[in-house]
């Protein structure tokens, strides 16, 4: 008997939804004519116990201008995987991939389809981020609830929703992002970064995003792909760019490839369960031993989190494909990439090479909680002479924030308070490029910065003029401009609390200066002040640098400057009021006769002048 089963890969939402009933999936979805990345690798996966080969089966594709070179026939024969070749003359299409079974005289088929490249690569979408753009880090489901018919989606395993606790779901969404994005553009923002939209469903702790159940859907309590298109598309018409958060290094235990594996080796399996010792020292140690550096690559992150195999070449091509497709699909501009150093560093060069040479613009930063700035810049492009060489262009700056939480909270010293976030900048030599490395005072992983200086107004405002002044793209972590708290212990979740005013529900709309309280309305417009005077400042956004030593018991000064734009920032992290010797600083302020203060307008002589103690300035030098 002939059977024909279709498999309809389309891109609209409500297409897309019935696609789901359908007896063999296709990873990716589509693909597209006119990619560089044109040796594709598709995997086929029937969920309905149907075989997808057998001893005496053939698969056949005939389509101009696109070749299956190769049938690879994994352990579990519910998977098939082929390699096309698609030539630069094939045309957007449907083809018919079809599956024979000799003995039994039985045929199906399943339509895949190529499409048509959008317009605009590097120019409309894929722009990437840079030192002139700043990023606002969004959790959301704790951000803004704008559709409350995806609060809780029948079928998915976790139905969690209350606001009441930090260990269930709330309810914001995309729709609730794109919502607000005049408040963010008002406060100076340039690009969203997201924590993870791909599908998580999990049975608990889904707030977060890092467990992929399924890499083809945008979670649906989010608003699925059809909110994900319209934010995007709504952001860049406002100017703003969408950074996703991508996940290589492992997924959630709910996803099919974990349920259902390809093969034995599809995650990295340990007789008994293997966490990561989180040593990212091995990687680099000339001493160490293959075990460790095993266990550190190879352990899984956590238990509900499965660590993918990233040398078994499905693997890799499965990923790296995905993230090919994310950014061709939504048009997004750049990945944040989580817990970059627990990945395979070589599969990591391919996966950023391969982005790269379809997308030229791309941003791709990494995480990197590491401590040491030869740690950190171990994971991306640096000047070493190693037999690994990373060609990640940039990472999250951990050695730059432990160095301005130090300045913060510790007293002045040889090695200490300001002078350890001083001898971090002097170690950029180590960089090819440490203006792409993006700095910040929080994420959703630590403590709150208001927190962990005490709530100490004074110095959160020296924190921010420190971050919207140094080298690098500066991220802001949703709610710091309204002086949200929260420390991480007893647990991350104090840290992700809702932003009030994104619920209709919410007496307190934070969102407005009327709903904000006195004090956080002033913390909000110095932040949204500077901010948006770092958009139209060349020295700021691309100049160079010139820092001076601290002295004095803790005055750091140091300069941004080009051709046409001078800037002074000091900070007197000293407890007590300073005088700034200004005589000292000459090699930069020559020239100048006077210093307007960015935040008050006031005008001075280029000449000492005093601060309190805990105090910044920042100053446009004037002939």
């Amino acid at each position: 008997m002939r059977k024909i089963f279709f498999f309809f890969i389309l891109a609209c939402c409500s297409q897309a939804a019935a696609a789901q009933t359908e007896t063999v999936k296709a990873y990716p979805t589509h693909w597209w004519a006119g990619m560089k990345w044109n040796k594709l690798q598709i995997m086929l996966h029937s969920e309905n116990d149907r075989n997808l080969w057998a001893d005496k089966s053939v698969v056949s594709i005939s389509y101009p201008g696109v070749k299956l070179v190769k049938v690879n026939r994994p352990e579990n024969r519910k998977y098939i995987f082929l390699d096309l070749e698609i030539s630069p003359a094939a045309r957007p299409g449907k083809m018919n991939i079809n599956f024979d079974f000799i003995p039994a005289n039985e045929r199906f088929s399943v339509i895949y389809e190529l499409k048509a490249r959008k317009a605009g690569n590097g120019t409309q979408y894929a722009m990437g981020v840079t030192s002139s753009d700043l990023m606002y880090l969004i959790m959301p489901d704790r951000f803004s609830n704008g559709d409350e018919s995806n609060d809780k989606v029948a079928g998915m395993r976790d139905q969690s929703l209350r606001r009441d606790t930090v260990y269930m779901r709330h309810g914001g969404d995309l729709k609730g992002v794109e919502n607000k994005l005049d408040y963010l553009s008002s406060l100076g923002v340039t690009a969203i970064w997201l924590n993870p939209v791909i599908e998580n469903d999990m049975p608990d702790r889904t707030e977060h995003g890092y467990a992929f159940t399924d890499h083809y859907k945008v979670d649906r309590r989010l608003g699925g792909d059809a909110a994900y298109h319209s934010l995007v598309t709504a952001a860049h018409k406002k100017g703003i760019k969408i950074i996703q958060d991508a996940v290589y290094n492992h997924v959630g235990s709910q996803h099919i490839t974990v349920l259902d594996p390809p093969m034995k080796d599809w995650l990295h399996n340990w007789d008994n369960f293997t966490q990561t010792s989180y040593k990212d020292q091995v990687l680099f140690d000339p001493y160490a031993s293959n075990r460790e550096k095993k266990i550190m690559s190879d352990g899984w992150f956590v238990r509900p989190m499965p660590d993918l195999n990233h040398n078994n070449s499905f693997v890799a091509n499965f990923l790296i494909q995905h993230a090919l497709w994310t950014v061709q699909e939504f048009g997004i501009d750049g990945w944040r990439i989580d817990t970059y150093a627990y990945n395979d560093l070589e599969f990591m060069n391919r996966c950023n090479a391969a982005l790269e040479a379809d997308f030229p613009k791309i941003t791709m930063f990494g995480e990197t909680w590491v401590h040491g700035v030869i740690n950190q810049s171990y994971f991306c492009q640096n000047v070493y002479n190693t037999p690994f060489k990373s060609n990640l262009q940039a990472v999250t700056d951990f050695q730059a924030l432990w160095g301005i939480t130090d300045a913060m909270t510790k007293d002045f010293g040889w090695n200490d308070g300001v002078n350890k976030l001083y001898t971090t900048m002097a170690q950029d030599f180590v960089y090819t490029d440490p203006m792409r490395n993006v700095i910040f005072l929080d994420n959703h992983d630590l403590s709150r910065f208001y927190s962990v200086i005490g709530e100490d107004i004074v110095k959160y405002k020296s924190s921010i003029d420190w971050l919207m002044t140094n080298r690098g793209i500066p991220q802001l972590y949703y709610g710091n401009e309204i002086l949200m708290t929260g420390l991480t212990n007893p647990n991350d979740g104090y840290v992700r609390k809702g932003f009030q005013g994104g619920w209709k529900e919410d007496s307190i709309n934070k969102f407005t200066a009327t709903g904000r309280s006195e004090k956080e309305n002033d913390v909000w417009n110095y932040m949204a002040r500077i901010a948006n005077f770092r958009k139209t400042s060349s020295a700021l956004k691309t100049g160079s640098m010139m820092q001076f030593t601290p002295d004095d018991g803790g005055v750091y000064p140091y300069f941004r400057y080009d051709a046409t734009q001078t800037i002074l920032v000091v900070l007197n992290t000293a407890k007590e009021k300073k005088k700034v010797n200004v005589k000292r600083l000459e090699e930069r302020t020559k020239g100048f006769t006077k210093m307007r203060n960015i935040h008050t307008g006031a005008i001075i002589p280029v000449e000492d002048f005093e601060m309190e103690g805990k105090t910044s300035v920042v100053m446009e030098l004037l002939k």
